[in-house]
């Protein structure tokens, strides 16, 4: 059973999409939520398979704040965002986020279905207005950002997202303190990152909590 959250900010949406997928055998609607905010709070509570979220919501979180909030909390769940926007800078923002997958509100119930199956098995599942290879090489391109990092550089990634300490990785990995320091200085540097929150931010969406790299 895949246990899907829906959010969106209009109710009559949120009903018509519960009883699309209450069709379906394989489906569970554990929870509606109608902000950015009660998103997140949900999903902590209920912890999804899947959320099926909208853009453009009221009091301050929007949908992308939200799904990278949900994605840096509770990493086990997919991100498949549900939207009217097909605009190129909408997508781009998902794929930057590294959202699971990116569908239209006019797409048939089938489609809804198959692609909370899609991403709930782990694959990508965009579908929009934008061919897939151009959606490919978005991909591509922010691959690229993760390769920039050596080997040593994502083994220092991953145990900081695993929550080991400074001095726990130069442990693990037979370096001193001030090298780990060094390491973490230039990764941020290279990626552009401001905080240890964002390089954990980071890792997560980038699934060294996961693979190691």
């Amino acid at each position: 059973m895949i246990k899907v959250l829906v959010v969106d900010d209009h109710v009559l949406i949120r009903k018509g999409i519960r009883l699309i997928l209450e069709t379906y055998p394989d489906i569970e609607v554990v929870k509606e939520a109608g902000d950015g905010e009660e998103a997140v709070r949900l999903t902590m509570k209920y912890e999804p398979d899947v959320v099926l979220m909208d853009l453009s919501m009221p009091n301050g979180i929007d949908g992308f704040t939200a799904t990278k909030e949900i994605m840096q909390q509770h990493p086990k769940t997919k991100i498949l965002v549900l939207t009217m926007y097909d605009e190129e800078v909408y997508i781009q923002k998902a794929v930057q986020l590294n959202a699971h997958g990116y569908m239209l509100k006019n797409s048939q119930g089938g489609e809804l279905h198959e692609g909370i199956q899609a991403v709930y098995q782990g694959n990508r599942y965009y579908q929009t207005g934008i061919p897939q290879e151009q959606i490919k090489k978005m991909f591509q391109k922010r691959q690229r950002k993760v390769s920039i990092l050596t080997v040593r550089e994502q083994e220092v990634v991953r145990l900081t997202v695993l929550g080991f300490s400074n001095l726990q990785i130069a442990e693990k990995l037979s370096i001193s303190h001030k090298t780990v320091e060094n390491h973490k200085a230039n990764i941020m540097q290279k990626l552009g990152l401001k905080s240890k929150q964002e390089l954990i931010q980071y890792g997560i969406q980038n699934h060294y909590h996961a693979v190691p790299k």
